[in-house]
C-alpha cells in the first residue's frame, strides 16, 4: 500500500508539472490568460447583440410595412459576414502587411490561426478572430439605415458582401492590421474611423445614388413603432460596453477606462440632444434620446481607450448637439433621404469622435497611444484629419464604383408600385402585423401611396414629434 501510494504521488506530482508546460507550448510567444480570454469571448458576444439590437432600431423606425425586411437585412448580415470574415476578412485585415495597403492573405480560411496565444496578446488568436468578426458585421448593417425602405434584397446582399471585401477589409488593415495609416500614428481605439465614418459616408453616398423613397417630403414617414426602437438602442448601448471596453483585449484598467468613458459620452450627448430640441421644437421626445445615446456613444468609440472621464462627457455632450443640428437642419435644409440617418449620427458622430482623439489623447491614459493638441502635441491631430479625409475618399469611390457595377446587371431600386406595396410583402412574402393599417405601413399612408389627412399639417410640424421624415 505504501509502496502503491508513493507511485500515485509521483505520477501526480509529473502530471502537474506538466500540465503547466502544455498550456505554455499552446500560448506560443505569450502566455493565455484565462481571465483576459474570458473577458474577450464575453465583449464578442456582446458585439454579436448589437447587430440583431440595430435591426429593431432601425425597425421601429420604418413604417410598418417595411420592418421585416428592416431586420432581415442586419439579421442575415450577421451570417453572411460571419462566412466571409472566416474565410477571407480576416487574412485581408490581420494578414502580414505589403508596403502599408494591403496583407498577404497567408491566413486565409484561418490558415496557421489556432489555439496559440495572439502575438504580443494574453488571449487565444481565436477569440481575437472572433471578436473583430463582430466588428466585420456591423460595420455594414449601419449603412442599412440610409437606404431603409427602397433596396432590394438581392442587390442589397451583392453590395454589402462586396462592400465588406473592398471597402471594410482594407480600411481595417490600414488602420488596425499594421497598414500605411497606423505607420502614420493614427488611433482608432474601437472604431470611429473604420466603423462609423466608413459605413455613415457609405451610406450617404448610397442614398444619393437611390434617390428619395417615393412621396419623402410630401407626407410623413413617421416611426411605425418607437418602444421597438427604445429596445434596439438599449441593446446597442448595452453590447457598446464590448465595443468598447473588450477592445483593450483584456480585463485591465484599460478596459475600466473604456467602459467609464463610453457610458460618459453616451449619458452626456443622450442629455444634450433631448435638451436642443426640447428648447428648439418645445417637446422633450423618446426618439431624440435614443438617437442622443447612439450619437454619444460613436463618438467616443475612438478616443475610448486614449481619452479620461472628464473630456469623455464633453466629447458626447458636443456629439448631441452637432448630430442632432446634422438631422434636424442640414438634412431638411439639403433635402437628402438618408431614411434613419446613418449618416447624421455615425457619419457626422465618428468624425467628431476621431478629431477629438487628436485633441484629448493622452500617453497618462495609454501609454501605447499619443498625446493630443491639448496635451501639447500636434502629429496626432494633423495624422487623425488625414485619416479621416481618407476614410471619405474611400467610402465615397468605393460606393460609387460599387453601386454602379452591381446596377450593370441587376436592378438595385424598388419601383414605386413596390414601394407602395412595402418590401415586407414584395421582397420576402411576409406580414409584420395583421392590422390592415399597419399592413400598409403607416397611419398616414393610403394603398394607393397617397397620404390620409394627417393632423400633422406640414413637414415643418412634424419636427415636434420626430426627426426621422
Amino acid at each position: 500500500m505504501k509502496r502503491s501510494g508513493l507511485i500515485l504521488r509521483v505520477l501526480l506530482l509529473c502530471l502537474s508539472m506538466a500540465v503547466p508546460t502544455a498550456f505554455a507550448a499552446d500560448g506560443g510567444a505569450g502566455q493565455i490568460d484565462t481571465g483576459d480570454t474570458a473577458w474577450v469571448l464575453i465583449s464578442a458576444a456582446l458585439v454579436f447583440i448589437m447587430t440583431p439590437g440595430l435591426g429593431f432600431f432601425y425597425g421601429g423606425m420604418v413604417r410598418g410595412k417595411n420592418v421585416l425586411t428592416t431586420i432581415m437585412q442586419s439579421f442575415f448580415i450577421v451570417a453572411m459576414i460571419s462566412v466571409e470574415w472566416f474565410i477571407l476578412g480576416y487574412a485581408m485585415v490581420f494578414g502580414t502587411d505589403i508596403n502599408g495597403f494591403v496583407a498577404s492573405l497567408d491566413k486565409i480560411g484561418l490558415a496557421g490561426v489556432g489555439m496559440n496565444c495572439l502575438e504580443g496578446g494574453t488571449i487565444p488568436e481565436l477569440a481575437f478572430v472572433a471578436f473583430q468578426c463582430m466588428f466585420a458585421v456591423i460595420t455594414p448593417a449601419l449603412i442599412t439605415g440610409a437606404f431603409a425602405e427602397r433596396m432590394k434584397f438581392r442587390a442589397f446582399t451583392v453590395f454589402i458582401l462586396l462592400w465588406a471585401i473592398f471597402i471594410y477589409n482594407p480600411m481595417a488593415h490600414w488602420v488596425w492590421g499594421g497598414g500605411f495609416l497606423a505607420q502614420l500614428g493614427a488611433l482608432d481605439f474601437a472604431g470611429g474611423l473604420v466603423i462609423h465614418i466608413l459605413s455613415g459616408v457609405s451610406g450617404l453616398t448610397l442614398c444619393l445614388l437611390l434617390g428619395k423613397r417615393s412621396g419623402y417630403g410630401k407626407y410623413p414617414m413617421m416611426p411605425h413603432n418607437l418602444p421597438m426602437t427604445v429596445l434596439g438602442a438599449t441593446l446597442l448601448w448595452f453590447g457598446w460596453f464590448g465595443f468598447n471596453a473588450g477592445s483593450a483585449l483584456g480585463a485591465n484598467a484599460l478596459a475600466a477606462n473604456a467602459f467609464v468613458t463610453s457610458q460618459g459620452a453616451a449619458a452626456a450627448a443622450a442629455v444634450t440632444w433631448v435638451l436642443a430640441e426640447w428648447i428648439l421644437n418645445g417637446k422633450p421626445t423618446i426618439l431624440g434620446a435614443a438617437s442622443g445615446c447612439i450619437a454619444g456613444l460613436v463618438a467616443i468609440t475612438p478616443a475610448a481607450g486614449f481619452v479620461a472621464p472628464m473630456p469623455a462627457i464633453l466629447i458626447g455632450a458636443i456629439s448631441g448637439v452637432i448630430c442632432y443640428s446634422a438631422v434636424a437642419f442640414v438634412k431638411v435644409k439639403l433635402g437628402y433621404d438618408d431614411s434613419l440617418d446613418a449618416f447624421g449620427i455615425h457619419g457626422i458622430g465618428g468624425t467628431w469622435g476621431s478629431i477629438a482623439t487628436g485633441l484629448w489623447a493622452t500617453t497618462e491614459v495609454n501609454p501605447a497611444g499619443a498625446n493630443g493638441l491639448f496635451y501639447g502635441e500636434t502629429h496626432l491631430l494633423f495624422a487623425q484629419l488625414i485619416s479621416t479625409l481618407i476614410a471619405y475618399a474611400l467610402a465615397i469611390a468605393g460606393t460609387f464604383i460599387l453601386y454602379k457595377l452591381i446596377s450593370t446587371f441587376m436592378k438595385v431600386r424598388a419601383d414605386k408600385n413596390e414601394e407602395i406595396a412595402g418590401l415586407d410583402i414584395t421582397e420576402h412574402d411576409e406580414r409584420a402585423y395583421n392590422q390592415a393599417v399597419m399592413a400598409v405601413g403607416s397611419p398616414f399612408e393610403h394603398p394607393s401611396g397617397q397620404p390620409f389627412q394627417s393632423p400633422v399639417s406640414t413637414i415643418q410640424d412634424l419636427g415636434t414629434n420626430g426627426h426621422h421624415l
